[in-house]
């Protein structure tokens, strides 16, 4: 918990009161003399370092749970986006002369109890040799409810010369504040009890309780009251409104415990910990869930996920791994974990709050939110895993959440409600990707996709091809990687119109997409870049200038673009930022592995992004980039530097294998199953420089950004997938089929209509050349009004609608003359007004 000398309160008498027995509180009850030091220093969150992260595999727990630093942090319930504790770890004393917690004074182990099965063993040891915690963890498959066996072990001495402490800090509904605590008895039972709003949790345990108190973090919690005096003297059985903690002395039983060689006196006791919608229903489910025997409960528990791993494909996987298939196992599992119960389908990017020791618990949403692009690759690797319904569950989810124009929000929580309101049109484009695989896969049974993919696609077509932000969620412009997903949502789309019989929506879509396909190196190489000497060739991370700016050749490198998180407004040329993003591209099929532009920027990137670790390379998101830690390693706080992206390792993995290098594939594979932790859990990032062990970062280790990273988990899934099936697994055939391989039949520019240009309101052109064909297009019905003669000349007529809310005017090539502009206007019939203003395309 957070401390520190500034924060250390002294101790008094103010808040005590009498226990209450009998009737328990079911709602905030009206305020009772608090304890010392409300409402408590600012809570925060905890580390995002993970080691373990669990729920049953079963509906009918709602409870999801991680840990770190051997104790157990965040608990959800009754969703997985919904976070109710900080921590609850143990504290340990001998009364005289020192007082330890487990998270910062102890040594950690962490074991998996299966292969694959999120039931953890955590062994936490005294340095100094005195005495053992042993402590296994799983969730009730059949309550709303967590439990933990404990056993201390004393190494030297007796367990009476030990006093044990259980302490918990609840953060309820993603909240620090306003949480109440009391301290209560039922049934000779006592409780430790907090709540806010409608969400309620009792921790109880199976030994007697010496004494119990609750007080405001910081102050008047039992923490402060160990570090006092090495003794519990704070009784406090009230603590409203604030950031609350509850502390609970345990009564260790000693007995004999067979050690293997010799043996250890030891006590043996379980925790409980129930959640429900009042005090009531949290203490009835904690108590009903201890009176079970806890190897029942592990036993039940760890049933449910062996019997799901065993329905998944892993054998085939685990034959192409470096690590016979163990971190397939635990990704199988953290992609599962990650699936809420309420909302079946929704999962959420990670069970973690980056930097999370930083960061206020006022709401905060951190990683656990759904995003359509995390959920994207979530959905097809659980599918290259062979768990179809759990990708199926998905895209009617996201059937669901779409928004009615068609889009979806940029992250939301798992009920639908949007957190952050930016937009990215590749979270547009994935659902209907998604949808084209299930397609193939004959997957969608009665399930009707169209419908869902009719109104992504038109939301595309009308607002791209620039996106208000790309995948890094930090610019807006032209961005290669978001190209390839809207060019190839948009060709995905085609086939669904085609199969609905709608074949001028078909002709449409891809118009669109053949367009913009055909213009990515206009719109996102540059030829004067400065980045590496002797490479002024490759694709820039973002572009901004305006398209078929023909009259301006080589002024992109005097656009400049702001560099988020980093301090001051940093604007740098956007010819002087690069993205290993560009690689999908390939990945999805609109270049070949050996292209032009393809190659030169890999010479870039493999310079200015490539970091060697222990494990491997690993690639950063873009030069200049300032999401990670800062230079002597303190947490990300609005600034730093970025770090390394272990996911970025195998997406080099899959572009090695798109080019036929599967060796090569191989090795980086190899490199991302030795980024996994103790846990086996990916992380976001992985330190890039210097050890710094002062804040526990090694060179290619994880930082304190999230960990695990499910997106990072279902890019070694598909990796696997690929190298089994000895093609990337993304790659969309028919995207392939048109621009790749037919693209190696002929002359792109004649077989795929490239001489059609489009201007829109929101796309306009400057110019066009004489040989190609022009389309004028609104979103309302409209009378183009044109001259290609300055207007000797007048033309006026209605629009024809070539699409569900397009309507457009085409020009044939070599229609207007070089030299002559095309000058034209609308007349909005529906409004009864002109635009007002004329537009003027150039002809060269």
């Amino acid at each position: 918990m957070s401390r520190g000398a500034e924060e250390q309160g002294s101790r008094g008498a103010e808040g005590q009161g009498s226990r209450e027995a009998e009737r328990l509180p079911r709602s905030p009850a009206p305020l009772l003399p608090c304890g010392v030091g409300h409402p408590g220093i600012e809570p925060r969150w905890q580390t995002a370092r993970k080691v373990g992260v669990g729920t049953a595999y079963s509906a009918r727990s709602r409870v999801w749970f991680t840990l770190s630093q051997g104790i157990l942090t965040e608990v959800y319930y009754p969703r997985v986006d919904i976070a109710n504790t900080r921590d609850l770890q143990l504290l340990v004393t001998n009364g005289r002369t020192f007082v330890h917690e487990e998270q910062r004074d102890l040594q950690h182990e962490v074991y998996c109890l299966d292969d694959g099965v999120p039931a953890y063993r955590l062994v936490n040891t005294d340095p100094a040799g005195r005495y053992r915690l042993i402590k296994h963890i799983v969730t009730d498959p059949d309550a709303d409810a967590l439990m933990m066996q404990v056993v201390f072990e004393a190494l030297r001495g007796r367990v009476e010369d030990y006093a044990l402490y259980l302490l918990l800090n609840p953060q309820i509904k993603n909240q620090g504040w306003h949480n109440f605590a009391r301290v209560l008895e039922v049934d000779e039972q006592t409780v430790l009890l907090a709540w806010r709003e409608d969400i309620a949790l009792a921790l109880v345990t199976s030994a007697p309780v010496v004494e119990a108190s609750c007080g405001f973090v910081g102050f008047s919690d039992g923490w402060q009251d160990l570090h006092d005096n090495f003794q519990m003297d704070w009784t406090f059985d009230t603590a409203d409104d604030g950031n609350v903690a509850l502390t609970a002395q345990i009564a260790l039983a000693e007995a004999s415990r067979d050690r293997g060689q010799g043996s250890a006196v030891s006590s043996q006791f379980t925790v409980a910990l129930g959640f429900g919608p009042t005090a009531d229903q949290a203490v009835t489910t904690a108590l009903t869930t201890l009176a079970k025997p806890y190897a029942d409960v592990e036993a039940a528990y760890r049933a449910g996920w062996c019997a799901y791993l065993r329905s998944l494909d892993l054998e085939r996987l685990s034959a192409v791994s470096g690590d016979e298939g163990r971190l397939a196992r635990t990704s199988a599992m953290v992609l599962a974990t990650h699936e809420d119960k309420t909302y079946p389908g929704a999962h959420i990017a990670s069970l973690s709050i980056p930097w999370g020791e930083q960061v206020t618990a006022v709401e905060t949403g951190g990683y656990h939110l759904v995003w359509p692009r995390d959920l994207y690759h979530m959905a097809t690797a659980r599918l290259a895993l062979g768990d179809m319904a759990a990708a199926c569950r998905t895209l009617t989810y996201l059937a669901d959440t779409q928004r009615p124009d068609g889009a979806w929000p940029q992250n939301f929580w798992v009920g639908g409600t949007p957190y952050w309101h930016g937009l990215q049109l590749d979270e547009v484009a994935f659902p209907v990707i998604l949808a084209w695989r299930l397609q193939e896969a004959d997957a969608l049974d009665d399930f009707d996709a169209w419908p869902m993919v009719h109104r992504a696609a038109l939301f595309i077509a009308r607002n791209g091809p620039v996106t208000p932000q790309e995948r890094w969620e930090e610019n807006a412009g032209y961005s290669p990687s978001t190209l390839a997903a809207e060019i190839a949502a948009l060709v995905c789309a085609a086939e669904f119109a085609m199969a609905a019989g709608e074949e001028d929506l078909a002709r449409y879509f891809l118009d669109v997409a053949d367009y913009w396909a055909t213009h990515i190196e206009d719109w996102t190489f540059t030829h004067c870049g400065e980045l590496l000497p002797g490479h002024p060739e490759y694709y820039e991370r973002i572009a901004s200038l305006r398209p078929d700016d023909l009259d301006q050749a080589g002024t992109e490198c005097r656009v400049f673009l702001p560099v988020r998180n980093r301090p001051g407004e940093l604007q740098v040329s956007q010819c002087c930022l690069v993205d290993p993003s560009f690689l999908d591209l390939v990945r999805y099929g609109l270049r070949a592995p050996d292209d032009f532009h393809v190659l030169k920027t890999l010479a870039v990137v493999n310079v200015l992004l490539r970091n060697e670790t222990p494990c491997g390379p690993v690639w950063h998101r873009y030069n200049g980039d300032g999401y990670g830690e800062r230079e002597d390693g303190s947490p990300y706080d609005g600034t730093g530097i970025g770090r390394a992206w272990p996911l970025l390792t195998g997406e080099r993995a899959h572009f090695a294998l798109a080019a036929d290098r599967p060796d090569q594939a191989k090795r980086l594979l190899e490199a991302l199953e030795c980024f996994a932790n103790a846990g086996g859990l990916l992380p976001e990032q992985v330190w890039d420089t210097a050890d710094v062990p002062e804040r526990d970062l090694f060179l290619g280790r994880g930082t304190g950004a999230a960990t695990p990273l499910a997106w990072t988990h279902a890019e070694y899934v598909k990796l696997l997938r690929s190298l089994a099936d000895g093609r990337v697994f993304d790659r969309v055939a028919p995207v392939y089929e048109r621009y790749v391989c037919r693209g190696e039949r002929s002359d792109p520019s004649t077989s795929l209509r490239a001489g059609l240009v489009i201007c829109k309101f929101n796309h306009k052109v400057r110019a066009i050349r004489a040989d190609q064909r022009l389309r004028l297009e609104v979103y309302a019905p409209a009378e183009l009004h044109w001259s290609a003669d300055e207007w000797t000349t007048v033309h006026h007529g209605p629009m024809a609608e070539i699409a569900p809310g397009v309507w457009a005017r085409e020009f044939p090539s070599c229609f207007f003359s070089p030299g002559r502009a095309l000058r034209f206007t609308y007349y909005w019939p529906q409004a009864g007004r002109w635009e007002g203003r004329d537009f003027v395309i150039g002809v060269v």
